[in-house]
């Protein structure tokens, strides 16, 4: 089955919506770079076991995450989702971040990802609980991709 840049990109973004880790490896390729550019390309993920485990770090303890559709533009390959994701924390805090995410898919699956947002609003709606969280979490993903985005 071919799919198009645009069917890759929103079949990718239905799989995260439901938070389904195992899924991703149907909508990313093997060599998958994906990376929060506000934290930059040293603290990059690769293929998607290990994107599986970045995404598990910031969405791991939510209780409930919600994304909502936005403009989808696409040249070619290049994918560009403009969405917002709302947040709900165990602890009742909820948040909406908007962002603007770049892809490039190749043979039907995204090879490359990388999502813009303020890390202002995360730092600043996040309970003090999951902000010190990160300081213990995973990081076995952490892929260097300078150079390579």
């Amino acid at each position: 089955m071919t799919r198009t840049p645009k069917e890759a990109v929103l079949g990718l973004w239905r799989t995260l919506s439901e938070r389904d880790y195992a899924g991703i490896a149907d909508w990313v390729t093997d060599d998958c770079i994906y990376l929060d550019v506000p934290v930059g390309p040293t603290l990059a993920a690769r293929g998607p076991e290990d994107i599986a485990k970045r995404l598990r770090v910031g969405w791991g303890g939510l209780a409930a995450y919600e994304n909502h559709d936005g403009l989808l533009v696409a040249e070619g390959d290049d994918v560009m989702y403009e969405h917002s994701e709302t947040w709900t924390f165990a602890s009742g805090e909820v948040f909406t971040l908007d962002f603007a995410t770049v892809h490039r898919v190749r043979d039907g699956r995204v090879c490359l990802w990388k999502d813009y947002w303020d890390y202002g609003a995360i730092m600043n709606n996040a309970p003090a609980s999951w902000v010190e969280g990160l300081a213990t979490a995973d990081t076995s993903w952490v892929y260097d991709a300078s150079g390579e985005i």
